[in-house]
């Protein structure tokens, strides 16, 4: 594979302080694990602990600040760019380190303030283990990076900046010279979808199995970082909690394990993913916070009743400590989450990314939760309802319309973007690919749909719906029908960041239901009425940085 770098993120289906160490002074050095596997052990060079798992890879971490000072894979360093190391957030600074050796495991420990940060070795393995305990607000420490040298995976993907030469938004969103655009934010990809994200070139592949983040916040469609690519180097992410486009707070606890894992250029090992990693070998290191399978539970359900089998279905377990997913088996919705921590949570089923069913569940340690069949109530999918006309279908995604596949890789001004402006006429057949993903207040705002009524449906008053699935700057769509124009809608609670323009359009579903008249229509039947939306808001500032909202569906009910 040399040459040609690998994609971003490879689906499961196909991404000054005070040092100390713990144990017998004789585990030191390279015969510390001679008995398990050759060369497996660790010694102290005074600043740093370096371990050697036996297999080909070295690593060091530093005594005084925990950072992981160097990766060598092969003989090869990896780690690091522009004088910076691996850490979590920027950098932890002054901190206690210590080390134990537990037979074929090292353990190193670092503890900054309320914060506590651990790598695990094992014998023969070329994978490194962390977890990360953050306790409270009072440390920041909402991702771990490891930094990669420049040179070893160059690649041109949506979340590369390396051939870029001018910035379109912020200080991280790029343009290169052909109009195409790049940017951290840009995985294409939501946390459901990917196990591990890295990078594969000359025979080596570099990855992150990310965790079960049943610590991090956001659920399963929820969209962050993953890896970027820059001049200076590139960079591999968990993230433990994203603010950007966030709707839920964050959560605290222990989250991990995360693995770093070489291989010899190919995925890595299925075993390291999440909901398949099993650290039993864990179980008696101590770290605080930590749960074996054995104190951790499960929720099966038998069956959910009421689906459109048109979409798949997930199920989703949150509450303020945890949050955990899995999906509903497409032939009866059969459905089975495992390695939950004890608590009360709540269940939502999700079609697409549209909760339409919530209940309460309480999991027990070492127990199984059994639902019988689920049955979703007709009225709780807005698919049901009959109408008139209908752009979209509701499935909590903006999925269809136009620019939506390409808006989870890409900045709206990205020259591959189809104009976001044009109306739509309904019956052309093309109702949903012509109406454009995202409206601005300043970019499109104003947009018609142009439609036609009996005789009898224009003599009553009907609903008019708007599904959005996330605004930025409190954007929200006022409508004008014919003559007659909507009051302001209330803004519904959504994300305070940028979203339209960072890849994600994942904030909180909301329905705007608009009562239009039946004086409003148009009498003659031969005519068109005409639907204008327009976006509304006090908030954002110009283009794709004014007021907009993500569309979810529209329809005219019966």
């Amino acid at each position: 594979m040399s040459g040609s770098p690998s994609h971003a993120v490879t689906r499961r289906v196909f991404v000054a302080g005070t040092a100390a160490v713990a144990g017998s002074a004789a585990l030191a050095g390279p015969l510390a694990g001679a008995a398990v596997a050759a060369g497996f052990g660790w010694r102290d060079d005074g600043t740093h602990y370096v371990v050697d798992t036996g297999a080909a890879l070295v690593f060091k971490v530093s005594k005084s600040t925990g950072d992981l000072t160097s990766l060598v894979y092969k003989g090869t360093e990896y780690q690091g760019y522009g004088g910076k190391n691996s850490h979590i957030e920027s950098g932890l600074g002054s901190s206690t380190v210590t080390l134990v050796q537990s037979g074929s495991t090292i353990l190193i420990s670092v503890t900054h303030g309320t914060l506590r940060h651990y790598y695990a070795a094992r014998a023969g393995e070329n994978h490194i283990y962390l977890w990360t305990n953050k306790a409270d607000s009072s440390v920041s420490a909402t991702r771990f990076i490891l930094r990669v040298r420049a040179g070893l995976f160059l690649n041109d993907e949506p979340d590369s900046y390396t051939y870029t030469t001018s910035t379109i938004e912020a200080s991280d969103v790029f343009a290169k010279p052909d109009g195409q655009t790049r940017s951290k934010h840009y995985s294409k990809v939501r946390v459901i979808d990917y196990d591990y994200t890295g990078w594969s070139a000359g025979g080596v592949g570099l990855w992150i199995v990310r965790s079960n983040h049943e610590k991090a916040s956001g659920g399963p469609f929820y969209r962050s970082l993953l890896r970027h690519q820059s001049a200076d180097g590139g960079g591999l992410y968990e993230i433990l909690y994203y603010g950007e486009n966030q709707t839920e707070a964050e959560r605290y606890g222990l989250q991990g394990p995360y693995v770093i894992a070489f291989t010899d250029g190919g995925a890595p090992p299925s075993a390291l993913f999440p909901g398949t990693l099993t650290t039993p070998w864990a179980d008696s290191l101590g770290i605080p916070g930590y749960v074996p399978a054995s104190g951790r539970g499960k929720v099966a359900g038998v069956g959910i009743a009421g689906r459109d089998t048109a979409y798949p279905y997930t199920v989703g377990l949150a509450n303020p400590s945890a949050q955990y997913w899995g999906p509903a088996r497409s032939s009866d919705g059969y459905f089975s989450i495992g390695g939950v921590l004890p608590g009360t949570y709540t269940l939502t089923v999700y079609k697409g990314e549209l909760a339409v069913y919530t209940t309460s569940v309480s999991v027990s340690a070492g127990g199984t939760t059994t639902l019988d069949t689920i049955t979703i109530p007709s009225t709780n999918d807005p698919s049901n309802a009959s109408a008139i006309w209908r752009i979209g279908d509701w499935n909590g995604t903006p999925g269809g319309f136009k620019n939506a596949a390409l808006m989870t890789y890409a900045h709206p001004s990205d020259v591959r973007a189809a104009s976001w402006t044009g109306n739509v006429v309904i019956g052309s057949g093309t109702e949903t690919s012509a109406f454009p993903c995202y409206l601005w207040k300043d970019v499109n705002s104003g947009i018609i749909v142009y439609f036609k009524l009996t005789a009898a449906q224009a003599a009553a008053a009907h609903t008019l719906r708007i599904g959005v699935t996330t605004a930025y700057a409190n954007g929200r769509p006022q409508i004008t029908v014919n003559d007659w124009t909507s009051p302001i809608p209330a803004p519904p609670a959504q994300p305070s960041t940028r979203s339209l323009t960072v890849g994600s359009y994942r904030g909180n579903n909301h329905t705007f239901g608009y009562s239009v008249p039946a004086s409003a229509w148009l009498t003659d039947t031969s005519r068109y009425n005409q639907l204008r939306i327009n976006v509304v808001s006090g908030s954002g500032t110009t283009s794709y940085l004014s007021a907009g909202t993500s569309i979810d569906a529209i329809d005219l009910l019966a």
